[in-house]
């Protein structure tokens, strides 16, 4: 069949390419103009192809069709036009054109959220389940018959982005495919749109988005997340206009202490802490925004906001000029327009795009080994300065939001100065338990007492729970990839390594274990085990399962390994440390994140773990350790109140594993 393509972005590149995969002959292209030098991704894909690229800047003035734009198109004789993702309003002597007429790409399931700015729609009015449309086009606003719908559910926490991302770029290019597939075959339905349900909002733009504060605590959420990133829910606060990203209901366990933040016409003033700003609806509810943008473009992370603009510049070694030079490259690489990389260079209001920073994420990476880098970095470093100056922080491990304060026990034993953690260990930081409540653990050589361990309570473990799926779902840990997370695991053991002999100790002054016995075998098959399971993050994968050899379909059956979220650790007092590293090694290879319950009687070599695990970098929340008592709430029954509350807290769609010595048991919703 012989189709147009009008569109643009990635979206409609990638739809260009699998629609040419299919046999189709695609005949013309038709995208936007350039944009300060830079070629859409569609027309340049079309380009090296020698498909014929139209970049009209409009088709149509005060409503009539441009008599040579439509010539220019006529000419090419498509059967189809294919519009992915279009934001140019086509004339009806083109969309009726071909003889099969025009379909078109929306994302949302019509006819709910008419309009341009549907995805948002769906997110602020809290919609529980989305998607997207592909329709037959007609002369009005989203209103032509119905072709291909599919459906997905909207997590709780789902931005603009994440929903594209997940769901609505992914899927969105196979129904386009299908729909395409559908028409060829002559099976392609017109179902006619109902005007029942039927909403149209404008587009979201700046001066709509203001944040109303008389409202509850999950609508005003809605309000942030369906307006992140583009344009961005504001509100006044501090003589300027504050805008808010990355927002969550996601509370448990957070305690409202920290600054006031004074909000014009906010129920109650927000509280900036150590984990972002928290603000109040007015039903008293809390929700937690982790970015904020100021006034003049700079994003900080919200829990930066009273401490101001670091001034203090660092100086550059040899290596990290050199290191510099080749990121400015990069920047002019992707900046075509841009004549010279200078500090004060903004990326964003140089023309990059959303696609831009994923590019740039990708190859300063290549360009610095080993660093950890994400796509919020750069909205958070816009100007090439400060961008260097947030990639050497990174590279010199000074970008740590916060240092973690340990209360230590010392003592002098073995020659060694040990300096234990005694304290839980939830998010990334040690704490004492609810109510300061502690035990004694006991040296079983002698009886006597090493020092007082926090008791963890039932309400620890809904905050530690809490912590683990917020480090599951919306952490650094589930979007490193595996590679990142192998090399993370293997700090580990090297730091286990270079602590073998304190291990080994605290574990035979805790556990009564023989010396020599725990260095070669209680640490020694720990460190083993982690390098063993490290070298497992990139290789878990799942199945190709032929079903069907018939012509001509072949058919085939799919895989995938997924991480099931967050995993509770049960473990006993004969090997302490080996046996967490069993368990917890596998867990965290696999993208997981882990409450542990040490044996009430050998806690402290977790605790040490505990401390490890943060100088290796793994991210907060991904790892916590609540010492206590079987009785109060690791019993290792599923019926246990406060395991189950940490199951409850997973919500529907996510399955917390008890894992014991022997085996798992699963405990709540899968």
């Amino acid at each position: 069949m012989k189709i147009a393509v009008i569109g643009q972005s990635l979206f409609g590149q990638e739809v260009y390419c699998h629609l040419r995969k299919e046999g189709h002959e695609v005949v013309g292209v038709f995208t936007v103009p350039d944009k300060d030098g830079k070629a859409d991704p569609l027309g340049l894909e079309a380009e090296k192809d020698g498909v014929p690229v139209f970049k009209f800047p409009r088709w149509r003035v005060k409503g009539q069709a441009l008599p040579d734009v439509v010539a220019k198109y006529q000419a090419l004789g498509a059967e189809l036009n294919v519009l992915p993702f279009c934001s140019q309003f086509i004339p009806m002597e083109v969309i009726s054109a071909p003889c099969h007429g025009s379909i078109i790409y929306h994302p949302s399931l019509l006819p709910r959220h008419r309009g341009a700015s549907a995805i948002n729609w769906t997110l602020i009015h809290g919609d529980k389940k989305g998607g997207f449309t592909i329709f037959w086009a007609d002369d009005g606003l989203d209103t032509g018959d119905l072709l291909l719908q599919k459906e997905c559910e909207i997590l709780p926490d789902d931005t603009v982005s994440t929903l594209y991302n997940r769901f609505l770029f992914p899927e969105g290019i196979k129904g386009m495919v299908q729909a395409v597939r559908l028409i060829a075959e002559g099976k392609a339905p017109r179902l006619p749109q109902p005007e029942e349900g039927a909403t149209y909002e404008g587009i979201q733009k700046k001066e709509t988005a203001k944040i109303n504060w008389e409202q509850p605590a999950e609508v005003i959420h809605n309000w942030i997340r369906g307006n992140d990133k583009v344009p961005g829910a504001w509100t006044e606060a501090c003589g300027q206009k504050l805008t808010f990203f990355n927002s969550t209901l996601n509370t448990a366990g957070l305690v409202p202490e920290g600054e006031d933040l004074p909000i014009l016409g906010a129920h109650r003033p927000g509280i900036v802490t150590k984990a972002g700003l928290i603000l109040f609806g007015n039903d008293d509810r809390m929700l937690l925004v982790k970015n904020i943008q100021l006034e003049d473009g700079k994003m900080i992370p919200a829990s930066h906001f009273f401490k101001g603009v670091d001034s203090n510049a660092l100086e550059l070694t040899e290596e990290e000029l050199v290191m510099a030079e080749a990121v400015r490259s990069a920047w002019k690489r992707i900046l075509p327009s841009v004549l010279e990389v200078e500090d004060s260079t903004d990326f964003f209001k140089s023309g990059a795009a959303s696609v831009d920073v994923v590019r740039l994420v990708e190859e300063v990476k290549e360009l610095c080994d080993e660093l950890e880098l994400e796509n919020e970095d750069v909205y958070m470093a816009t100007t090439f300065g400060d961008f260097i100056q947030l990639l050497v922080r990174k590279l010199r491990g000074d970008d740590k939001d916060y240092e973690c304060i340990i209360d230590y026990v010392e003592k002098a034993i073995n020659k060694l100065n040990l300096r234990m953690p005694h304290q839980l260990f939830i998010g990334g930081m040690f704490v004492d338990a609810e109510g300061a409540k502690t035990y004694e653990t006991i040296n079983p050589t002698d009886g006597s007492v090493i020092c007082q361990v926090s008791l963890a309570q039932v309400s620890d473990v809904d905050k530690a729970v809490a912590a683990a799926k917020d480090a599951f779902e919306n952490g650094l840990w589930g979007r490193i990839s595996a590679r990142d997370r192998g090399r993370l695991l293997y700090r580990l053991a090297d730091l286990m390594e270079q602590h073998q002999e304190e291990l080994a100790t605290i574990e035979a002054l805790d556990a009564g274990a023989v010396y020599t016995l725990a260095l070669k075998t209680h640490v020694g098959m720990s460190i083993q085990t982690f390098r063993y399971f490290a070298g497992w993050c990139d290789k878990i994968q799942g199945s190709t399962i032929p079903i069907n050899h018939a012509r001509p379909n072949r058919n085939l059956t799919l895989t995938r390994k997924e991480p099931i979220g967050v995993c509770g650790i049960v473990i006993p007092w004969n090997y302490p440390l080996m046996m967490l590293s069993w368990k917890t090694a596998a867990c965290l290879a696999a993208g997981n994140t882990v409450v542990i319950k040490p044996a009430q009687v050998t806690p402290l070599t977790a605790l040490k773990f505990a401390e490890l695990t943060l100088k290796a970098g793994i991210p907060k929340g991904v790892v916590n350790i609540l010492p206590g008592s079987g009785k109060g709430w690791g019993h290792g029954h599923l019926g246990a109140p406060g395991l189950q509350a940490a199951g409850d807290a997973l919500g529907q769609n996510r399955a917390c594993y008890m894992m014991y010595s022997s085996g798992t048991e699963q405990l709540g919703a899968e």
